[in-house]
């Protein structure tokens, strides 16, 4: 029998594998899956969790908090809008909620600048406000995570006023990563690093004699200057932000750019794209900006730091380091508990590249104790049903889709967003969830330019729309002005006119909704213990068109072809379209069903 999609076939004690990582060896280490009689090939791939730990299987559910709902009126969303709607949260089924920044900020980057890392922005309330939010979510059962930027602050923060002024090598200027310039009288960059928002990394100031002097490192927009890892005093500053929260009941962070802290010594040139980016992923494995080993002491003193607080406080990373097993020196059993899986967000629907991944990720991550993460959007992403309406890549792929771009068929990128996050909440580890995809929600694509937010927009002049469609306020109640999200102002973002069609009300009371669906795919998933779980690819659904796993007794099995599958023996726990269960899998299509 030849093996499918050009995997290595092996027989061992009698049965017979297909293999597309694992070696013979590590196949006997593997307890063997007996096959239910519908299948005749299975390989095994993980095992099933005893390992204690929330982390390990939560679905946590990311709230942006300038767009979830807006209680006081002035058309952004605040802490108190927050609390008012923790409990369809806990209805929906999540374990926990991620907050995106709140923090003081001048908000040139959406609270990602951050100008008080010890205070809540007055834009989106008080520390009082941020206390009763806690106080709910700990009636709700719901744990809070916190995002962190310890990459970069705000030019607004105290201390990077003091190092404008303090002079060149003064100690208030190496809490940052200021270079005297090269070229004549200076008037070149350091280096040829750029920003990831588009133009040089390096900003030039004017020195307090009026005249041109040194150059400030900012990875990101020129508002957000780079702090200094090498100085001993941003990591005490850092431990004292870690506490200040956890002492008010946070129960752990989320780090932004954790793979950016720490530069290569002495700032060298990139060979590459200076961004860091390389051909085959991102970040470049050895960009000097990124992964530098001496990141690892600074989170391993965080996790002490967090154990201090009990065992069930984490550290979620957010880290473009490639290839998986080297993101899983980040998760090792003294360092952060989860890191986000960006490779499976970008793998699509292409079934090879997702088996690939999914295989890689387990087995990495088992090599070092720790659980996979799965995510399908985030803030910084088109909406995955906006990605999924085109066939084949967007007009403008890894960046925005603005008006005049040919516009996503939202029908179709609906229903297979839909077969995607099945897929996916049948996958064993924990799964993230970006706030309004439980409706369905597509990226608003026709925001004019003299609307956008986005500094990325800004800063390369519109050639990139930037990521303001899949931050736009969210639909609450269809009756209501600004479809509920808040009364008063308009929103600080316009929201598209089909938002009230798609509104939280409207779709409760449809069982067919989007809604529903991912309320009863929570409640399955929690109730069969998939989290924790394991897998198995199913060969005999397992090629061009469709892939399938089996976890534990649930077999999981997406169609992404354009012809039906015929559906094995066993009883359909969910499908994810309104099809009859005796209907064969449509294309763009997945299904549980019960195979023991």
């Amino acid at each position: 029998m030849t093996a499918p999609l050009g995997l290595e076939a092996f027989t061992i004690q009698g049965k017979l594998f297909y293999d597309d990582s694992m070696s013979v060896d590590s196949l006997l280490q593997v307890e063997a899956h007996e096959p239910p009689a519908a299948f005749t090939q299975l390989t095994p791939v993980h095992d099933a969790s005893t390992a204690h730990g929330w982390w390990r299987s939560a679905v946590i559910y990311q709230i942006y908090p300038r767009s979830f709902r807006d209680l006081n009126g002035d058309g952004i969303g605040d802490l108190a809008g927050i609390t008012a709607e923790l409990s369809q949260l806990a209805g929906l089924g999540v374990d926990a909620v991620w907050l995106s920044p709140f923090y003081r900020s001048p908000q040139r980057d959406a609270g990602y600048d951050v100008s008080d890392y010890c205070d809540v922005d007055p834009l989106f309330g008080t520390l009082t406000d941020f206390d009763a939010l806690i106080a709910e979510a700990n009636r709700l059962n719901l744990r809070v995570i916190a995002d962190i930027v310890p990459n970069h602050c705000s030019d607004k923060h105290v201390a990077f006023q003091a190092a404008l002024t303090a002079g060149a090598n003064s100690p208030e200027r190496d809490v940052f990563i200021f270079r005297d310039g090269l070229g004549e009288d200076g008037n070149q960059p350091p280096n040829n690093w750029q920003s990831h928002f588009g133009g040089p990394a390096w900003t030039r100031i004017i020195e307090s004699n009026g005249q041109p002097g040194q150059w400030y490192l900012h990875l990101f927009d020129s508002s957000q200057p780079d702090f200094n890892w090498d100085n001993p005093a941003v990591h005490a500053e850092f431990e004292r932000v870690l506490r200040f929260w956890l002492d008010r009941g946070i129960s752990g962070f989320r780090v932004d750019v954790a793979h950016a802290l720490v530069k290569a010594p002495g700032l060298p040139n990139w060979g590459g794209r200076a961004d860091g980016n390389s051909s085959e992923g991102f970040p470049g494995q050895d960009a000097p900006m990124f992964g530098q080993p001496a990141l690892h002491d600074i989170y391993r003193r965080w996790r002490s730091i967090l154990e201090e607080y009990g065992p069930d406080r984490i550290l979620c990373a957010e880290a473009n380091v490639d290839p998986l097993p080297r993101l899983a020196q980040w998760v090792r059993p003294d360092e952060m508990h989860q890191a986000f899986n960006f490779p499976y967000l970008h793998a699509g629907l292409d079934l090879n590249r997702l088996r690939h991944i999914i295989t890689d990720s387990l087995l990495s991550l088992d090599a070092v104790g720790a659980p996979s993460t799965w995510v399908l959007s985030n803030h910084d992403v088109v909406r995955h049903v906006s990605r999924f309406g085109y066939d084949g890549p967007g007009p403008r792929d890894g960046d925005g889709i603005g008006p005049d771009d040919v516009q996503p068929n939202e029908e179709l990128g609906r229903r297979r967003a839909a077969a995607a996050t099945m897929f996916m909440l049948g996958l064993p580890g924990g799964a993230y969830l970006y706030q309004g995809e439980e409706l369905g929600l597509p990226d608003s694509t026709s925001i004019p330019g003299s609307m956008r937010q986005d500094p990325t927009f800004a800063r390369t002049g519109g050639a990139r729309i930037g990521r303001d469609g899949c931050r736009v306020p969210l639909p609450w109640r269809s009756a209501e002005p600004n479809a509920g999200f808040g009364h008063g102002l308009d929103p600080w973002l316009p929201q598209p006119e089909s938002w009230p069609a798609l509104a939280r009300d409207k779709q409760e009371s449809d069982p067919a909704s989007h809604l529903n669906l991912y309320r009863s795919l929570l409640a399955e998933r929690a109730r069969l213990r998939l989290g924790s779980g394991s897998l198995a690819w199913v060969e005999d659904y397992c090629n061009g068109s469709t892939l399938a796993y089996l976890n534990g007794g649930t077999l999981v099995i997406m169609n992404v072809g354009e012809e039906s599958v015929p559906l094995p023996e066993g009883q359909v726990i969910l499908r994810s379209s309104a099809a009859d269960h005796g209907h064969p899998l449509g294309s763009g299509e997945t299904i549980w069903l019960s195979a023991s």
